[in-house]
């Protein structure tokens, strides 16, 4: 027989050990993707518990059910559209009062809810006591201790689940929060308009309809009066005569009044249920912010902490990078001595192993940079991070609210982009877009590695540090001017919620970094393989290319200088004699291979591009490269891997190959602040079209974004050039 399937949503404040409960839970076995038609991460997983098939379904962090950024509209829609067989609301132990306020509500909607307790060692060593059984009691439901990080209590919270969604319990009618009586007078009298105007087509609860309207809830008053039709008017009028009613009653908006109500009954609760040791416990915690936060001390470390992050994916990357590479030359050594020669072969050496290779070896140090800034999350020292920026962003008139999105940047532009959603201000969020660019994504990454590990050496880790800090300034620099002319308005209100440090799980650290390095493994298949076909097709045609030396009879008096020599000598000699004729023709073959890329429609090109980007110290390769980035800036890299003509497109082969050509270090250095600041990638573009709603400004951060690429890259190419750098 097919097992049975249950459907589990997690619900929780944001920071209460949710998502490494779901990590705990489903482990590997997850599926990422967005809700349909909204793009926000959505986060699934099968497992099989007691006999059941159970879907695991983590819904955006919230701390109501009264939503206003998209992430609660889904969750809440969730919870009352799909109707999960069991809600588990993942609650802070540490902090039972903020995550009752949730609980509470959740407990109104009448569907099976189950409380873990979470971070129960926390509370712990904190000298707060739960009295779970009481609680249980008073909220009429299920609760369990977890501890997430640790995976204590996860199979009994499962269990549970699985009990709860099995009962006939009637949760009808039982809930717990009871308002004073003039608000239950308003909400029986709204229940009864409804019950008789809409005779059973009310799209939720009846009772918990009845107080989102006496909340003046926009959403669910919407849907209300879509199904109520004709009613719709007479339903309309009762809902502002209650509310009219409650505002003279209580001298304030009803909404308020409820939500004092509630936290009067979660004051009672706590009364009943908590206790706290008398004895002083040491907040750990408050004992590290003293010194992580501190005004002094705290920026220059946070500045540390990212220095070493990139030292670390630089220096610790290198080995595996390595690997890599040896294993690319390899594969494209045994291939060409395999396979015959024809255009097959030329694509599938110095097209897709050569453009998919060249990027694919720079997977370690993206794992790497991942694993840092899922670190960065899971100890809580992120929303620190913001929390020191906070002071910084004041100065271009945001706050640190807006520098989570610039962080996430850092991994992907995309998603950072639309991380401003849940900025208030409009025109917080459009200045945010606009300068969420500057920060470097993880694809700009390799292109930093070929280039500062190919001219700055054991420096490379510092080099790309500073393109990084580079990136930052000039954000600061164009927020205050955009602040100052294009997007004037005072400095919006903000606090910043700091959580308790946790100790990272590891698992839950390599699940966040492999979901983000899926991301760039599907590139690898999908925009990275068509870039690379593109740019081999555009530099291997036309193949009736006019050369200006005859390359054929070159190599031939060179083999005939040899042949008498090598056949005349014996042992070492002989083997010396052969390498040098190996590399005698190898040199004739590269010089005629790059005239017939140069005289490729590729070249021609670049040919064209080059007066551009000539005064920036880039040839016409790179400058071909700089415009295949706006496709995605890992093409940039594979497109190098093609055009700079390494023979097995390993990456220490394309080093090799820039360093023969006539790119400096100070020219590198000038290609790297380019990629940095020039026009983002065509999913970035996308998405700021989608969240500003507005060709103008997609089309205004395209040309300021590359125009000050050029002239940042020309003043550091030419003053470096007059201080005597090369």
């Amino acid at each position: 027989m097919p097992q049975k399937s249950l459907t589990i949503a997690l619900v929780g404040n944001p920071n209460s050990g949710k998502t490494t409960t779901f990590n705990n839970i489903t482990g590997t076995r997850q599926k990422v993707g967005n809700w349909p038609g909204v793009t926000v991460e959505k986060k699934e997983g099968i497992v099989n518990k007691y006999g059941y098939n159970l879907k695991i379904i983590d819904l955006p962090g919230t701390y109501s059910l009264t939503p206003f950024s998209m992430e609660e509209i889904i969750t809440r829609d969730f919870v009352l559209e799909h109707c999960p067989d069991v809600v588990i609301d993942i609650i802070d132990a540490s902090n039972l009062e903020r995550s009752l306020y949730l609980a509470t509500q959740l407990r109104e909607i009448d569907c099976k809810v189950l409380f873990a307790l979470n971070m129960a060692d926390v509370a712990k060593a904190r000298g707060i006591k739960i009295n779970a059984k009481k609680l249980s009691e008073l909220l009429d439901l299920p609760v369990v201790f977890t501890v997430g990080n640790k995976n204590k209590g996860i199979d009994e919270l499962l269990k549970k689940a699985v009990e709860l969604a099995e009962s006939d319990i009637d949760t009808v009618g039982k809930r717990n929060v009871r308002y004073n009586k003039d608000v239950e007078k308003s909400i029986s009298e709204l229940c009864s308009l409804l019950q008789d105007r809409m005779q059973g087509s009310i799209p939720y609860n009846l009772r918990w309809t009845a107080i989102k309207l006496l909340e003046n809830d926009k959403i669910v008053k919407e849907r209300v009066l879509q199904k109520a039709g004709d009613q719709g008017q007479a339903i309309l009028e009762e809902i502002l005569s209650q509310r009219k009613y409650l505002a003279q009653r209580f001298n304030d908006d009803p909404e308020i009044v409820m939500t004092d109500e509630r936290y009067g009954f979660i004051a009672g609760t706590i009364k009943e249920v908590v206790t706290t040791s008398a004895r002083k416990r040491v907040d750990i915690s408050r004992n590290i912010d003293l010194v992580l936060t501190n005004r002094f001390l705290g920026f220059p470390i946070f500045i540390f902490f990212i220095w070493a992050m990139f030292q670390l994916t630089f220096s610790v990357g290198a080995y595996p990078m390595g690997w890599l590479d040896s294993g690319i030359n390899w594969l494209s050594g045994s291939l060409n001595t395999l396979l015959p020669d024809s255009l097959f072969k030329d694509l599938l050496l110095n097209g897709i192993i050569a453009g998919i290779g060249s990027v694919i070896v720079f997977l370690p140090n993206i794992l790497i940079l991942f694993f840092f800034i899922a670190l960065f999350e899971d100890t809580g020292y992120m929303s620190r991070a913001a929390f020191l920026m906070d002071r910084i962003m004041h100065l271009i008139g945001l706050h640190g609210k807006s520098f989570i999105p610039m962080l996430m940047g850092f991994g992907c532009n995309v998603p950072a982009v639309m991380a401003t959603r849940t900025l208030e201000s409009e025109k917080d969020r459009i200045l945010t877009i606009l300068i969420i660019p500057f920060m470097s994504c993880s694809a700009k990454l390799p292109i930093y590695i070929i280039l500062a590990g190919t001219f700055f050496g054991a420096r490379a880790g510092t080099v790309i540090f500073c393109i990084y800090l580079i990136g930052g300034i000039v954000a600061i620099i164009t927020g205050r001017l955009f602040r100052s002319v294009l997007l004037r308005g005072a400095d919006a209100p903000f606090v910043m919620e700091l959580p308790p440090y946790r100790i990272p799980m590891l698992k839950s650290l390599l699940i966040h970094m492999w979901d983000r390095g899926k991301i760039f493994l599907k590139k690898m298949g999908g925009v990275i393989l068509v870039g690379s076909v593109i740019v081999w097709t555009l530099s291997a045609f036309p193949r009736d290319i006019r050369y200006s030396r005859d390359y054929a009879g070159e190599i031939k008096k060179v083999e005939a200088s040899y042949e008498a020599r090598i056949s005349n000598a014996n042992g070492p000699e002989k083997q010396e004699l052969e390498k040098r004729l190996d590399a005698a023709i190898t040199k004739i073959s590269r010089v005629q291979k790059s005239e017939k890329v140069e005289k490729s429609f590729m070249g021609r090109i670049g040919k064209a591009l080059a007066p551009l980007f000539a005064p920036i110290g880039i040839d016409w390769r790179g400058s071909v490269a700089l415009l295949t980035g706006f496709v995605a800036k890992e093409i940039v890299v594979s497109t190098m891997g093609i055009l700079y003509l390494a023979k097995e497109e390993g990456s220490n082969n394309l080093k090799n190959a820039l360093i023969s050509s006539n790119m400096t270090p100070l020219s590198a250095l000038a290609m790297m602040v380019f990629v940095l600041l020039y026009l983002p990638c065509l999913a970035t573009v996308a998405a700021i079209r989608q969240e500003t709603a507005s060709f103008k400004w997609t089309i205004f951060s395209i040309t300021y974004n590359t125009s000050l690429a050029w002239v940042v890259a020309f003043c550091l190419y030419h003053g470096g050039k007059i201080m005597g750098f090369s």
